[in-house]
This record gives C-alpha cells, sequence and structure tokens, in this order.
C-alpha cells in the first residue's frame, strides 16, 4: 500500500486495486494477492475486499475463478455499460424544451452517508450543487449532486449557465461507476422544488463515477411524477 494512503471502506480497496493495475504494478493477466492476503496488508475484514474484489470483476477489470485465484482481465471488456445520460438530450428527445436553474452552490464537507459511498476522508469537502431541470417550464428532475475538486479539469465553469450534468459528460472521464434505481417519497427540499406533496412517490437515480483513483461525483436525481425509463436490448 502506498505511504499515506487510508484504507477504510470497500471503495478504498477498489481505487487503489484500481491503480495498481493502472501503473502496471499489476499488468494485465497477472495474478493478484489473495483475498486472505489484501485484507491484511490494508487491515480490513476479508469480507470487505470481496466486495470490491467482485465489484471489479463485474465491471471486466478482473478475472476470477474458484480455487484458481484473482487475475487482472487480459483484454478488459466492460461486463455491463454505464452510460450516462445528458438531460437535455433526454427532455429534447421527447420534443420538448430544455432549461435549468442553479438554486444552490456550496463548498462543504459532505453527510457520512456520501463521505462514506465515495470513501471519502472527515474532512475533505467537496462542491455541492443543486438543480433543477425543466421540460417546457415544467419540473423534470432535481439534481443534487456532490462534486470532487480535486480531480476536476480548471478552470470549472458557472454552473448558473451550464449544466454540471452536461459538462461532466464532456470533460471528465472516468473508470468505473455505479447506478441504482429506486422508488422514494419525496422529501421535503425534493417537494418544494418539484411542486409535489412531501412523501409522494418519485422514481430515483443514484450514480457515482470514479476515476482509476478517486471519486468524481455522487448524484442524486429525483424525477417528477410521470418520469418514465425506456431502453433498447
Amino acid at each position: 500500500m502506498r505511504a499515506g494512503v487510508g484504507i477504510g471502506g470497500w471503495e478504498d480497496i477498489r481505487a487503489e486495486v484500481l491503480r495498481r493495475i493502472r501503473v502496471r504494478d499489476w499488468p494485465p493477466g497477472a495474478m493478484i494477492p489473495t483475498e486472505e492476503e489484501l485484507a491484511t496488508e490494508f487491515g480490513v475484514a476479508r469480507a470487505t475486499v470481496n466486495r470490491a474484489l467482485r465489484e471489479l470483476a463485474v465491471a471486466g477489470v478482473l478475472e476470477r475463478r474458484r480455487k484458481a485465484g484473482t487475475r487482472v482481465a487480459a483484454l478488459p471488456v466492460r461486463k455491463a455499460t454505464l452510460d450516462i445520460p445528458v438531460i437535455r438530450q433526454e427532455v429534447e428527445a421527447r420534443g420538448q424544451r430544455h432549461s435549468f436553474r442553479l438554486l444552490s452552490q456550496a463548498e462543504a464537507v459532505p453527510p457520512v452517508p456520501v463521505a462514506s459511498r465515495l470513501g471519502l476522508g472527515p474532512e475533505q469537502r467537496m462542491i455541492y450543487l443543486e438543480t433543477l431541470h425543466l421540460a417546457d417550464g415544467q419540473p423534470f428532475v432535481f439534481e443534487t449532486r456532490w462534486l470532487n475538486p480535486l480531480v476536476l479539469p480548471a478552470p470549472l465553469p458557472d454552473f448558473a449557465t451550464v449544466s454540471a450534468n452536461e459538462w461532466l459528460v464532456a470533460h471528465v472521464a472516468y473508470a468505473l461507476g455505479d447506478i441504482a434505481f429506486s422508488a422514494a417519497g419525496a422529501t421535503p427540499r425534493e417537494a418544494a422544488v418539484l411542486g409535489v406533496a412531501e412523501g409522494a412517490a418519485l422514481f430515483v437515480t443514484e450514480r457515482t463515477t470514479w476515476t482509476a483513483e478517486a471519486p468524481i461525483t455522487a448524484v442524486r436525481l429525483a424525477h417528477a411524477p410521470g418520469y418514465r425509463v425506456q431502453t433498447l436490448v
């Protein structure tokens, strides 16, 4: 482990494994240490290491075989793809006009659930944005986003005039990401912004993306009632 690298959760281990692969400490096709060895090195439970390696195997970065160990994929191919949708394009594809309003921007320490999800230290500050996207002038999705300023290219745009969603897709490449979909009751803030009753059922998307070494962003998208997902298979 590099000096100064703090290992806390499985996200930290995932980031460190990706770093070692990227710098060719573990080249394509190489066997990596066992879960027990990595757990000892990082000072964590074996289950924590297992979670990190499983995530990388799902992403196609590692190949795992029972009783044969884990090796770096010789020809890494993602087994699942994470396409980051541009909200403007999504609205326009529906034949509607897109606009957005930046409601809030601040630099702050994220709440514990967000920091834990991203594997951040307790005092690491991030950029917090609240953005309301509209379709034909009506609320479409309420975007709450935490951005890691340490991995963003400078200078940063004015997020009141450039959507963070669209700017990130165009300017910041990610190595790994995860996404979750759920139905959730509108929080008081979401209810106020979207103009719905508190507790109203909303379609929620939560997504995190990473470089090979560090988190880029964690975003929650609370869609207005009536939102529908459609995809090709």
